[in-house]
């Protein structure tokens, strides 16, 4: 499904950012866009910066039913710097997933915002987990029962004959 990313510019707060940016909505069934004005209000302005397309997998499910218990399911914009004074930032993608937003957010490199999903969007998501998920049962993994208190391998340098030695470095032959 393609979606539009609406991005609000307004004035900085301090002398070091002259503009704040940020995601603040999305637009499910969007067409074509490319930084198209939606609205001014003095001197904030809203953008239809982008439309990408909004991807789910069947083996995602279960990040795209954690996303829907949050109290305010989100979808997660990633947008980079491009330095550009008319368009500073791009659109990278966007996704339901909540881990993979994550995994964007730990990289440092990228902006990413959690905007809300509108209600039509949300449906969507559960219909699809409802159609895909396949629950996982837990497999505790198991030790083996093998005795290791036995025998110590790997234990010191294996040309060293004497046990009381055994983190002592081998020496050369002293010439004599």
């Amino acid at each position: 499904m393609p979606l539009g990313v609406v991005i609000r510019r307004r004035p900085g707060v301090t002398r070091w950012a002259k503009w704040h940016w940020q995601a603040v909505a999305v637009l499910p069934g969007a067409g074509p866009a490319d930084w198209q004005v939606l609205r001014r209000e003095g001197d904030a302005v809203e953008y239809h910066a982008a439309t990408l397309p909004l991807t789910l997998w069947r083996t995602d499910t279960e990040a795209y039913l954690t996303g829907l218990a949050a109290r305010v399911p989100a979808i997660g914009v990633v947008l980079r710097d491009t330095g550009a004074a008319d368009r500073p930032l791009d659109v990278a993608l966007v996704t339901a997933s909540p881990y993979e937003a994550q995994d964007y957010q730990d990289g440092g490199d990228d902006i990413v915002e959690l905007v809300p999903m509108p209600h039509g969007l949300v449906a969507l998501i559960r219909d699809f987990c409802t159609a895909h998920h396949v629950e996982e049962a837990f497999v505790k993994r198991r030790r083996d029962r093998a005795r290791i208190d036995r025998r110590e391998d790997g234990k010191g340098d294996a040309r060293i004959r004497q046990t009381s030695d055994v983190y002592r470095a081998p020496r050369r032959g002293l010439a004599s």
